[in-house]
């Protein structure tokens, strides 16, 4: 007779959760990474997916300025990442832009670019952008917009994150041929599925146990 203590399965290992100094230095190090990426995206004169591309369309559309789009556009989002996700992670998240945003202005300060390829930019930009939000996600917060809805989706109902954020930015992409060249639409198209095909592959619901 078989023991069906032996036909049982394992019992799953602990989840193992980051300390608050973890948290820190990753949504740091993620913040630094993405900001990295947009510098090059922006320095080449390439469009971004997310709510970022969003407010370009929307302010060249209607002529507000894109601060105050950019925010109007992301109230809608901050309170679903408040209502779906929590206080820590909306004011995690917070930091996060915060820091995107520092280190944007630290970048054309600290170094100046020659010789940048279009295409080179949106590969390397995109990898460096997809990375930084990587790891922004594997600490409990995102870069707002599409990514709180990508990973509600991810926790409710099992959609991988990056391939919810890929089908948005590609409206958005969509949208940004009415203000830009098509090569540049086509080319930030390219990126879109280079920086959302990093998140795909490497942030599966049940594969990551730390957070």
């Amino acid at each position: 007779m078989i023991n069906s203590a032996v036909l049982s399965k394992p019992a799953p290992p602990p989840v193992i959760r980051h300390s608050r100094a973890e948290d820190a230095v990753g949504i740091v190090t993620g913040a630094f990474l993405a900001s990295l990426g947009l510098f090059l995206l922006s320095s080449a004169g390439i469009a971004t997916g997310g709510t970022a591309g969003l407010g370009l369309v929307v302010e060249r559309a209607v002529g507000w300025p894109l601060p105050l789009v950019f925010a109007l556009v992301n109230v809608p989002f901050v309170v679903l990442a408040i209502r779906r996700r929590g206080w820590v992670f909306t004011l995690r998240s917070a930091v996060a832009i915060g820091l995107v945003s520092a280190f944007s202005l630290l970048h054309p300060a600290m170094m100046s670019l020659g010789t940048l390829t279009p295409v080179y930019a949106t590969v390397a930009g995109n990898l460096a952008a997809g990375i930084g939000v990587l790891i922004i996600f594997r600490h409990g917060a995102s870069l707002g917009g599409f990514g709180v809805i990508a990973l509600i989706c991810q926790d409710r109902f099992g959609w991988r994150a990056g391939y919810v954020q890929m089908a948005l930015d590609a409206v958005v992409i969509l949208l940004s041929l009415l203000v830009l060249p098509p090569a540049a639409a086509l080319l930030s198209a390219g990126g879109a599925v280079v920086l959302n095909m990093v998140l795909a592959m490497n942030h599966r619901p049940g594969r990551y146990a730390a957070a």
